[in-house]
């Protein structure tokens, strides 16, 4: 951690962590190696001499193996070298974000806040998502804190007019609009999905216009009825994306079974991904996945200019996160982009 803390090393990446060193090299805490002593055909059995594991353990043995992938040069392809931070810089917004650009109605009792979610390649918004609020900007815990149980979905499902009126408001016409949704809003609520688009219509918008985010946080209960509401929701045009992919219930299976249009990477797989190896493997996972079913990627949490380097390297697009932009309570904020520093 102190290694790559030092400026000098802006390409460290950390594989795998070992807490037990001496169930593999005895008691030597650190020791010299130089490849330049060996062949490179005898430099993993030279390896192989020091490490004090069973030979039955040596086979299964991850560390051994990462040194034999190493030595042997397999796998380079996944390397992804970024640039120093230093060498960029992000522009500084033009417009001021200080004044909400639209005031809800007395007593609403929830408000939403739009994030952009960007194509930096290209320097433009290709949506924005409504974040939930409570009055005057409170958590949407806050919000749904003051709904009864039985209420939530309905809370859930009705909440989203007040996402649409701020779309017609601002005047989103180029860009698309993303809502979430607890997956069981869509089941419990008979006809949730026709009222949806009915919310849509009455504020001028097109089905064509929304993307509905679900997430992973919740189980589905009824997977038949869920299914069923996904299949009318892509028939009236509406998108589907799935929410925080990676960090809740079932995600392999609903990207299997309901081929989702947008795929967004939680932010947990996506914070220090320049430094870790685990994080890196799967991300590429999934994208490698994403494109083989031509499901969009975003990647959603990027906050340090060495994320956004590493996964424009890896073959991200599209982006969201504080690096870019802050979300803005009844407003869309101005994006800030990376630009290279002049030489």
């Amino acid at each position: 951690q102190r290694i790559s803390q030092d400026e000098r090393h802006f390409n460290l990446i950390e594989l795998m962590r070992d807490y037990a060193p001496a169930r593999r090299f005895g008691h030597a805490g650190m020791a010299l190696f130089d490849l330049r002593d060996y062949q490179k055909h005898t430099v993993v059995d030279a390896l192989l001499k020091r490490v004090t594991l069973s030979d039955e353990r040596i086979r299964d043995d991850r560390v051994v193996k990462f040194l034999r992938s190493f030595v042997e040069g397999r796998d380079k392809e996944t390397f992804i070298k970024i640039d120093p931070a230093s060498q960029w810089t992000l522009t500084t917004p033009v417009t001021s974000e200080s004044q909400p650009a639209w005031q809800p109605a007395p007593g609403q009792r929830c408000e939403f806040a739009l994030q952009p979610i960007v194509d930096t390649a290209n320097r433009r918004i290709v949506s924005c998502e409504a974040l939930i609020r409570g009055q005057h900007g409170a958590s949407p815990a806050d919000y749904f804190s003051q709904l009864p149980e039985s209420e939530r979905y309905q809370g859930d499902l009705h909440s989203k007019t007040y996402a649409f009126q701020l779309a017609r408001h601002l005047g989103l016409r180029e860009q698309t609009l993303s809502v979430n949704l607890l997956p069981m809003s869509l089941v419990v609520i008979d006809d949730a999905v026709e009222h949806l688009i009915q919310q849509i219509r009455q504020q001028g918008l097109r089905p064509e216009q929304v993307v509905v985010e679900v997430t992973e946080d919740e189980i589905i209960s009824r997977f038949d009825a869920f299914q069923f509401a996904v299949q009318q929701l892509k028939a009236a045009g509406i998108s589907l994306a799935l929410d925080d992919f990676g960090a809740g219930f079932a995600g392999l299976s609903l990207l299997a079974d309901f081929q989702p249009d947008k795929v967004k990477i939680d932010r947990k797989l996506i914070t220090d991904i320049h430094r870790s190896g685990p994080r890196q493997a799967i991300v590429m996972a999934i994208i490698k996945c994403c494109q083989a079913l031509e499901i969009t990627v975003i990647a959603e949490g990027v906050e340090k200019i060495e994320e956004w380097l590493w996964l424009e390297g890896a073959g991200v697009r599209y982006y969201q996160g504080f690096l870019f932009a802050r979300p803005a309570l009844n407003a869309l904020p101005a994006v800030s982009w990376p630009a290279r520093r002049p030489e």
